[in-house]
């Protein structure tokens, strides 16, 4: 039997970090997958060649196509938010659109829930209750994602993550073959994301690695910088493919509605 796959996502790349694995598997075994962004992702970081002009946004969701046609993706949506950015201060509303963090949860999660309805979405994934690292959109779209599935009657919820120790075990087993740039900071991981009691479905995605690195590579603006700088998301591109294998060839969620103390699942899809 197959099911919808709806992947709701804060901005474009997003996707090709937590979730890319498990939605290119899910397309190949004939599933429907359907990717959601809040925003176009126009206030992250990128060199002058991709921002200089004000087109960034505009880029980074062609770049989110590109990346979905590498997983397999049948349909993108941009939910039409503007990003909220990450540092600690929060811009005005850009003309003509408002900031996803601005943006009252019930107002994001009707559109949202819309997609999910006339999709018949099985399962939705979003994040878990950290945002991943915290970013303020990653924890509206946690957020979101819980009350648009609520409105949607949708089936199942799955909050994409990382268990912490084994985070920080790839980052130290992919630095032994990189150097990261100066401002990565390692030790925010070990705050970040969940704990490894937390997570109810591990899933293997190797086969899908090639998948996984061209959604990476699709987002050639987030592999950019200002000051020519190394970025993470084209540190990640570096690593020599066993090793790429190895680090990114599993996934993990978090079903909130599933008891604890039940074993840890390999399939998404699982008793639908």
């Amino acid at each position: 039997m197959t099911h919808t796959l709806v992947a709701f996502h804060a901005h474009p790349d997003d996707e090709a970090l937590l979730t890319s694995g498990t939605m290119a598997r899910a397309a190949a075994e004939g599933h429907r997958v359907v990717l959601v962004v809040a925003t176009d992702g126009d206030l992250g970081l990128a060199s002058d060649a991709y921002a200089a002009d004000g087109r960034l946004g505009a880029r980074r969701l062609d770049e989110l196509r590109t990346s979905a046609a590498a997983l397999g993706v049948a349909r993108v949506v941009h939910l039409g938010y503007a990003d909220s950015g990450m540092g600690p201060e929060l811009f005005p509303d850009p003309p003509g659109r408002v900031r996803f963090i601005s943006a009252p949860v019930d107002e994001a999660a009707a559109r949202l829930a819309d997609v999910l309805r006339e999709e018949q979405a099985a399962v939705l994934l979003s994040y878990d209750r950290h945002g991943g690292y915290g970013h303020r959109d990653h924890v509206r779209v946690h957020e979101v994602g819980a009350r648009a599935a609520e409105l949607a009657a949708t089936p199942r919820v799955l909050q994409a993550t990382v268990p912490r120790d084994l985070l920080v075990r790839a980052i130290d087993l992919a630095a032994k073959v990189y150097r990261f740039p100066p401002d990565f900071d390692r030790d925010g991981f070990t705050r970040a994301y969940s704990a490894r009691a937390e997570i109810t479905h591990r899933i293997t995605v190797r086969r899908y690695a090639a998948a996984k690195r061209a959604s990476m590579r699709a987002h050639a603006s987030q592999a950019s910088a200002q000051d020519g700088a190394d970025r993470t998301l084209a540190a990640f591109v570096r690593i020599p493919r066993p090793l790429y294998d190895l680090v990114f060839g599993r996934e993990w969620f978090i079903d909130p509605a599933r008891p604890p103390g039940l074993r840890v699942s390999r399939d998404i899809f699982e008793g639908l």
